[in-house]
């Protein structure tokens, strides 16, 4: 318990006020380039930024809380995405051709309800019992839910992965991502029998063949990395690993070869610029406008890119570096970076097995779509239409990525200053 003692305290304070200057600086920006529209800005704005002030001196005051890491990295990605939504909103709005209500509203009240479910699932995980009680059911919702989105989703962009209600459309697997690594880690918290790690391994199966039906393959790729990462935490056998790995090898060639259209979807891998007017448009512009920013951006508002078709949504990293410039967009990378280091140090610390796997998982799997999206929209990886967390456009996206930071922050005692007290006090 040595390393518990050894941990400092974080400086939330100072931290706070750094990504609020930034955060100041972003919305000003937008606020003076929205015109007559700027009015309707600060009420968005000034709600963000007393929920980010607010939340943080409630969880110190509330439960003493001294650690926010996570929260504030959530807060800082956040605030960079509500600005270039807001920045998009304005455009519509000031040629009089965007009446309905703001996406800049939306994507507020997204990151709202992000946070809330973010709290509600620390105290759900918070006892282990709960979490094994639950396992069962939430399994039984995810098949149900996945199910669902093959019966009544919607084809858009090639990818059957949207359902439609009341006019209020959602992605389930997002969701699914959140409950998968829950049923996971649940599983595999203890040696279990081997009916039961058969039993979970059809459940990932299920939910990675479903992925595969809805033609949804960049989900089904960060579902697939996600099981690895939970089978090697239980295991730590390199070997089962890469049976797994070669099975799937073979079931992608053999999907290839039974069913040619799905090759299709990423005929133009590296070979964007041939068609820098057709297919290969997205990627071209992509590369072009993120040089043309520079270390420094041109400016919120000022990029091209936003005239390109998905700019909030699969091609966002490219919008950041256009307009906030290099030194953001490697932030942002950064940001991610850490979140894994923190994982991996704060693993060590966890009080069972399960904050440690559900905590390695729910990085992972935001490393591997950060990757899917950066390395997509810039052709070195084959575009997969995968979101990056936190910042692209979405009510789906955003409340499942707080909903895995909740995994994360399961891992740190700090989190849990009691537990803490009792641990080090037992050192």
């Amino acid at each position: 318990m040595r390393s518990l003692q050894k941990i400092k305290p974080f400086r939330w304070g100072i931290e706070l006020i750094l990504i609020t200057i930034f955060q100041l600086i972003s919305f000003t920006e937008v606020m003076l380039d929205a015109g007559e529209n700027s009015s309707k800005f600060i009420l968005i704005f000034f709600v963000f930024l007393v929920v980010e002030w607010a939340y943080t001196l409630l969880m110190r005051i509330s439960i003493k809380q001294t650690s926010f890491e996570l929260e504030f990295i959530s807060f800082f990605l956040s605030g960079i995405g509500l600005s270039l939504v807001a920045t998009l909103d304005s455009d519509f709005l000031a040629d009089g051709t965007q009446t309905q209500a703001s996406y800049a509203a939306k994507q507020l009240l997204y990151i709202l309800a992000g946070l809330v479910c973010f709290m509600v699932l620390r105290w759900v995980i918070a006892n282990t019992d709960r979490v094994a009680a639950l396992r069962p059911p939430v399994a039984v919702i995810s098949g149900a839910i996945l199910a669902a989105n093959i019966v009544l989703g919607q084809d858009i962009n090639g990818a059957k992965n949207w359902i439609t209600i009341g006019g209020f459309s959602f992605q389930p697997s997002e969701i699914v991502k959140v409950l998968f690594i829950f049923v996971g880690a649940a599983t595999l918290d203890k040696l279990q029998t081997t009916r039961s790690v058969i039993k979970y391994i059809i459940f990932s199966v299920g939910c990675i063949g479903a992925l595969f039906i809805m033609r949804d393959f960049g989900t089904a790729v960060v579902f697939f990395v996600t099981f690895l990462i939970i089978t090697f935490m239980r295991s730590g056998d390199i070997r089962t690993i890469l049976l797994i790995c070669i099975a799937a090898l073979v079931g992608a060639f053999l999907i290839i070869f039974f069913k040619p259209y799905v090759a299709e979807r990423f005929s133009t891998y590296r070979h964007i610029w041939e068609t820098p007017y057709g297919e290969g448009m997205q990627q071209t512009r992509v590369l072009i406008y993120s040089a043309s920013g520079g270390l420094f951006g041109l400016g919120l508002g000022q990029g091209m890119l936003r005239e390109t078709f998905a700019a909030t949504t699969d091609l966002v990293f490219g919008m950041v570096c256009e307009e906030y410039g290099m030194i953001i967009a490697f932030a942002i990378i950064i940001s991610f970076a850490a979140i894994v280091v923190y994982t991996v140090a704060g693993a060590k610390a966890a009080r069972s097995s399960f904050y440690a796997i559900a905590a390695c998982s729910a990085a992972g799997l935001l490393l591997v779509q950060l990757s899917l999206n950066v390395f997509g929209v810039t052709d070195l990886l084959p575009l997969t239409g995968v979101t990056l967390p936190f910042i692209s456009r979405g009510g789906s996206s955003m409340i499942s990525c707080w909903m895995l930071m909740a995994f994360i922050k399961s891992i740190d005692p700090r989190a849990y200053p009691k537990t803490l007290k009792e641990t080090q006090a037992l050192g």
